[in-house]
């Protein structure tokens, strides 16, 4: 496929239309963060990779309408000001902080940890692919004890 194709259907779906007709998509930010328009995967409904943009400035007028209102409605950055607590619970991570938008609790993978970006911040996604930035040097004393096995 040559030019990717994305369109947004009635029901606020990000389609992407290939030689074998439309796929239902979602986008998945890779690495790095800090970097938002590049390197994202689309994702079918099995969680198969079908395709991966490079550079979201790559794809032509609409299609990158429709893949920057996917992203927006994807994916959440909350910033967090403070840790409440951290506990592992089975095979997942249970975070309890503070974030600009108020309370909230999520899990993560075990094996999954925080990622540097811009020097100054960390990056944890959740189960449900939200992201939390943390930013470790402006966290009260008791957030950074809870956080410290977390910094790289």
């Amino acid at each position: 496929m040559n030019q990717l194709i994305l369109t947004v259907d009635k029901a606020g779906r990000l389609r992407l239309h290939g030689e074998n007709g439309p796929v239902l998509v979602r986008p998945i930010a890779c690495f790095p963060w800090s970097s938002p328009g590049e390197y994202l995967s689309l994702r079918d409904t099995d969680d198969w990779e079908v395709a991966l943009i490079r550079e979201a400035q790559s794809l032509d007028t609409a299609s990158r309408a429709a893949l920057e209102q996917a992203l927006a409605q994807a994916s959440f950055v909350f910033e967090v000001n403070q840790i409440d607590s951290v506990e592992d619970e089975l095979e997942l991570r249970v975070w309890k902080v503070q974030t600009d938008q108020g309370p909230r609790t999520f899990q993560t993978k075990l094996d999954h940890w925080p990622h540097a970006i811009n020097g100054e911040a960390m990056v944890v996604r959740d189960l449900a692919g939200d992201l939390y930035r943390i930013k470790p040097h402006s966290l009260d004393p008791k957030s950074k004890e809870l956080f410290w096995a977390f910094r790289e």
